[in-house]
């Protein structure tokens, strides 16, 4: 019991020292941690409930031990945080803590710059899973559009790939004339290392159906890539996967997290996590009417109860569109439903 315990403390530890060292004035001690997470309540709750599990199998097979001490140990209780959308208010309410926490770090640096991404994402937010609104989407792909590997962005913003199947996806697995693209693989990435794998669940791996626009904005990235490989030639690496470096190379995944962040903060926009475009994503889909069941399997959960648990209240056009329904049930009225706020331009 106590070594478990100690396990979990020490877990917990080092999760301070991460966060300690994010705040550093030393860009030294900073980049020490810069691509290590703190490991969330909901990890270690995993964590203990597959302890929980050989320790059980131990017990019931090989009789090496008469008692579960995972099954008894107290931890704090897990709680999923549910995606909150970019409302003009908490836009203006994060525009003012932004400026003033840049601000306060350029004094307590003696006027030195302060890197833009490190401040763009130290800020807090209302909930750790921010969604942008429509027009926020709108506004990004229109500064994605410059960047070579834009297709990404929109398939992850329109579709709802998790950013390993994006960076997993090989040509193979898309049908172009079809409008419909396989998932079946995705790169994952364990501390700094790449790892190639099947998907999260049985329920992941998943056909998707693609829009006109995406199809075209794809078959136009297959011939920008035709180009780079004629470009360079001997040195092209045939890897097969849709999106690469420019020399055919797979792409970390780490990479494209921060092309993310610096193309979102490029764009005015407040901050979130590639993730949560992922979020986004099912937003929309609600949000335009898809039926619950079709979000489910496009998204790749395995339940659609877990897809309307997290989605159903985030953007508030979903709530507005079921009030006046359940309204014109009674009075007989047409309801329709709420525009989405207008952006405010973060631009200063």
């Amino acid at each position: 019991m106590s070594d478990i315990a100690l396990m979990f403390e020490q877990i917990e530890e080092f999760n301070d020292t991460i966060t300690e060292r994010r705040t550093d004035p030393d860009p030294v001690v900073r980049a020490s941690v810069k691509y290590r997470r703190p490991i969330s309540v909901t990890t270690m709750h995993n964590i203990r409930a597959t302890l929980r599990h050989a320790l059980n199998m131990a017990m019931r097979q090989d009789r090496l031990i008469d008692f579960n001490p995972a099954a008894v140990l107290e931890m704090s209780a897990k709680t999923r945080p549910r995606p909150l959308v970019w409302t003009d208010a908490r836009v203006r309410s994060w525009q003012e803590d932004y400026r003033s926490y840049r601000e306060a770090e350029k004094q307590r640096r003696g006027g030195r710059r302060v890197d833009p991404i490190d401040a763009y994402t130290s800020v807090p937010r209302s909930s750790p899973v921010m969604v942008w609104t429509p027009a926020h989407t709108r506004l990004f792909l229109e500064e994605a559009r410059r960047h070579r590997l834009f297709a990404r962005y929109q398939l992850i913003a329109l579709r709802g790939l998790r950013r390993g199947e994006a960076c997993g996806l090989r040509w193979k697995e898309v049908d172009l004339d079809g409008h419909s693209l396989t998932v079946n693989w995705q790169l994952v990435q364990l501390a700094w290392q790449v790892h190639e794998g099947t998907p999260k669940t049985d329920a992941s791996v998943r056909t998707i159906a693609l829009d006109t626009d995406t199809a075209q904005v794809l078959r136009a990235h297959r011939q920008q890539q035709l180009q780079e490989r004629l470009a360079m030639g001997e040195a092209w690496t045939d890897s097969g996967f849709v999106f690469t470096q420019p020399d055919g190379n797979r792409l970390h995944p780490q990479h494209v997290s921060d092309q993310f962040l610096w193309l979102a903060y490029l764009a005015g926009l407040p901050p979130i996590r590639l993730h949560d475009l992922r979020h986004g994503a099912a937003s929309l889909m609600l949000a335009a009417g898809v039926e619950m069941k079709v979000v489910q399997e496009t998204l790749g959960h395995t339940s659609s109860a877990f897809t309307a648990d997290t989605y159903t209240s985030v953007y508030p056009q979903v709530a507005t569109a079921a009030a006046e329904k359940t309204a014109a049930l009674l009075f007989g009225g047409e309801g329709d439903q709420a525009e989405p706020g207008k952006l405010i331009s973060l631009r200063s």
